[in-house]
């Protein structure tokens, strides 16, 4: 018996193997040293069906930036969720969940950071979904807070200490010292001060 024929490669399979390959390699390696034609080699594409998909490299990394807030935030929302499942109340869920994510073999900072770093406000819509993200992470931040007149400020304050601490985690050979500080700070959050 003969193997079956492959499966035509539908259009949608092809965008969503360039996509993820971008994804891959534009968080690993970076958006600027991560070339066209490097994505279309790595994704066994053809330039045309590239070009098809994304007209340009700017539109690939809008489309991963999409693909990563997405991805992301449904993975954020989710550790949050199962810490606090374990017993971890509100700020509590924010150590551990972080953990998690420093910890894993191909953590290599935030996308949207990085991104950023790499490319200004060259690429308007690319600050515009960052911005989205960050005010996404800083509304899952505030569901862990109590109610309080303060809770939106503090929700802010808190974003900015973990893109601090997810920098300072790039920099350290172990993301301990990133968290062991970041911890501090929610200690005088959880105090009232």
């Amino acid at each position: 018996m003969s193997p079956a024929p492959p499966a035509r490669q539908t259009r949608s399979d092809a965008r969503e193997r360039i996509l993820l390959t971008a994804c891959k390699l534009f968080y690993r390696d970076g958006v600027r040293a991560t070339g066209v034609d490097r994505v279309i080699a790595a994704a066994a594409v053809t330039k045309v069906t590239f070009y098809r998909h994304f007209p340009s490299k700017n539109a690939l990394v809008q489309a991963f930036l999409e693909y990563e807030n997405t991805r992301w935030l449904n993975w954020f929302n989710a550790a949050l969720q199962r810490h606090v499942a374990t017993g971890a109340s509100g700020l509590d869920a924010l150590l551990p969940t972080l953990r998690e994510w420093f910890a894993g073999g191909s953590f290599r900072g935030c996308a949207f950071i990085n991104t950023l770093v790499e490319l200004g406000d060259a690429v308007p819509a690319v600050v515009d979904i960052a911005r989205r993200h960050k005010r996404a992470m800083t509304a899952a931040i505030s569901r862990l807070l109590p109610p309080s007149r303060h809770r939106r400020r503090d929700a802010q304050a808190i974003a900015v200490a973990v893109d601090g601490a997810i920098i300072h985690a790039q920099l350290d050979t172990t993301p301990a010292a990133a968290l062991q500080a970041l911890a501090r700070l929610l200690r005088g959050v959880q105090l009232g001060g």
